[in-house]
């Protein structure tokens, strides 16, 4: 993976309307064209964390589980396969400290609402009423999946229960919104901390270099997308990279950790202070 590719680069999509920016963002022809380019934006926040679920045969009695419960899958990639976490694995496999996170559809969602979260905010760029039809279409592609995962790969199928988890997930997506922005505002240590509690469910057992990881990749991410023109953001595909390339930056020393602790303190300004 080179820095580009972790910066966003693009690809040209199967399909897009020709014009220029002011010709194809407004009207039923800029509604099509959101909703055809969120679609495919969406597949690519999707298979960053995929997985699949192994074929039950008749006579076995379950899938696998994890020891929260949740249905464990097959997955691949730095997100499953990176030095991340120990805990929420099936005991019985043999599985160490850098397996990664768990293949399940709790992280298969957080992962990809990271990835839709990256958008979002590159999407308040636009004007308020484009902002909102971009946004929605891409929460809609999100929400029809899961549920069709759920009935899929987890067999749901009564649709009460699915909606039960569709609220449930919502409202975390909610939540996850403002905890990002709040780290995005506040600084790498509150970004952290809020993808330590949305991913890694707040695990004791996290790699404080992964969640490094993962913050600068965050970051990397959203400076690509602002220096797009928005007419290349609506017409193109956005490919996001790894999180494992952000290992020089990761390296990094900081020179602030040279510093006494009253010198880095002394710039914070109090709550009710006034600059």
């Amino acid at each position: 993976m080179t820095p580009e590719r972790a910066e966003g680069s693009y690809k040209a999509p199967s399909r897009w309307l020709p014009g220029d920016l002011e010709k194809i963002k407004g009207g039923p022809i800029g509604t099509y064209n959101a909703y055809g380019m969120t679609e495919l934006l969406y597949k690519e926040c999707a298979v960053q964390a995929d997985y699949t679920m192994a074929k039950v045969e008749e006579d076995e009695a379950e899938v696998l589980k994890t020891e929260d419960g949740e249905d464990l899958g097959i997955g691949g990639g730095w997100w499953h396969t990176g030095k991340v976490f120990v805990c929420g694995f099936v005991t019985s496999l043999t599985l160490g400290a850098e397996s990664g996170l768990s293949p399940t559809f709790s992280t298969w969602s957080q992962v990809t609402m990271l990835h839709m979260y990256v958008l979002f905010a590159r999407y308040r760029k636009f004007s308020a009423a484009e902002a909102t039809l971009w946004q929605q279409h891409l929460l809609d592609h999100f929400f029809y999946d899961a549920e069709n995962r759920m009935a899929v790969y987890h067999n749901m199928h009564a649709r009460s229960t699915r909606n039960k988890y569709l609220k449930d997930m919502f409202i975390q997506w909610r939540g996850l919104l403002a905890a990002y922005d709040e780290g995005i505002a506040k600084g790498d240590a509150v970004l952290a901390s809020a993808v330590w509690r949305n991913v890694f469910k707040a695990s004791e057992g996290v790699d404080l270099k992964a969640l490094a990881y993962i913050v600068s990749y965050m970051r990397r991410l959203l400076s690509g997308l602002d220096a797009v023109p928005d007419n290349k953001l609506i017409n193109e595909v956005v490919v996001f990279g790894s999180p494992s390339g952000e290992e020089q930056v990761v390296k990094l020393r900081s020179v602030m950790m040279d510093l006494p602790l009253a010198s880095t303190t002394s710039n914070v300004v109090a709550p009710n202070k006034q600059i």
